[in-house]
């Protein structure tokens, strides 16, 4: 059994998760592939298979509740990763037809798995050339695309982030969705670029605000904090929600979302976060794509 090069990214499949399977089938519908890694003993994890700089394995249960899926690839690869990518479902009531993805992990209390008060690395670069990816390649879709905030599990301790179909069932089994989804992915990964890592701090969840910035200037969007997360918190608690952010994409920088909150709340914050030496960055610091 060889073992993979560096680099090489994992791709998670549901089996419970309708958009992760049409995401899986297309993506081995896309590439010729070789088992690298058996499958578990118990039923926990399919067989692992590569091609060139991918990797893709099925777990029977959803994402969210399966800790440490980096590990049961590398223990049956006997392998690393540099990124993982989780096929998945996004659900919302809105119910209004969208594309999106996201860093993951939880600010607080882990309702939806993973750890209490703890983030999972980012994946700064990916991440935002997959937004920009996505926006293009499925304009012709009737979705919208964007980022969400940090929110739930599952823990690892490999760089991830969610690629997801929805909002509601109506769009879950769309296969042009999954398609356009599984292609940006592909043309992300051999175009991603390395501009300067920004962690966003307030808005609400699906992060418009961000989402603007990451299409029309230079920038890699690692982990967002929303307004909600810091709601209620000290300036302890919300420098040390910050601070969790910073630390676990890479970067001492982070663009406030001004106009999401009052002048003060800005102001304040901004003093906060310079006081502990992180950079406070604004529009006019960024280059234009």
């Amino acid at each position: 059994m060889e073992a993979l090069l560096p680099g090489v990214l994992l791709t998670i499949c549901s089996e419970e998760d309708l958009p992760s399977r049409n995401m899986r089938d297309h993506l081995l519908q896309s590439r010729e592939w070789e088992e690298i890694g058996p499958e578990a003993a118990d039923g926990s994890h399919s067989k692992v298979l590569a091609s060139g700089d991918l990797a893709l394995m099925s777990i029977p249960g959803i994402h969210i509740r399966t800790d440490s899926v980096d590990r049961m690839a590398k223990g049956s690869c006997r392998s690393d990763f540099s990124d993982v990518v989780f096929l998945s479902r996004h659900k919302a009531a809105s119910g209004i037809p969208t594309l999106t993805m996201h860093p993951i992990g939880n600010y607080g209390k882990a309702d939806y798995g993973g750890r209490d008060g703890s983030l999972v690395p980012a994946t700064p670069h990916l991440m935002t050339q997959l937004l920009r990816e996505t926006t293009d390649r499925c304009r012709s879709l009737p979705y919208q695309v964007s980022y969400e905030v940090t929110h739930h599990g599952p823990w690892l301790e490999t760089p991830c982030l969610f690629l997801e179909v929805g909002s509601d069932a109506s769009q879950w089994g769309d296969k042009a969705a999954a398609e356009g989804l599984v292609d940006a992915l592909l043309k992300a990964v051999d175009s991603m670029t390395k501009h300067p890592i920004v962690v966003g701090v307030g808005g609400g969840h699906y992060a418009p605000q961000f989402t603007e910035i990451s299409l029309s200037n230079r920038v890699s969007f690692g982990h967002m904090v929303p307004n909600y997360a810091l709601s209620g918190q000290d300036d302890d608690q919300k420098l040390k929600r910050v601070r969790k952010a910073t630390e676990a994409s890479g970067t001492r920088s982070v663009y406030i979302h001004r106009k999401s909150m009052k002048r003060s709340e800005a102001s304040s914050l901004q003093a906060l976060l310079e006081s502990d030496g992180l950079e406070v960055m604004s529009s006019r610091d960024l280059e234009p794509l």
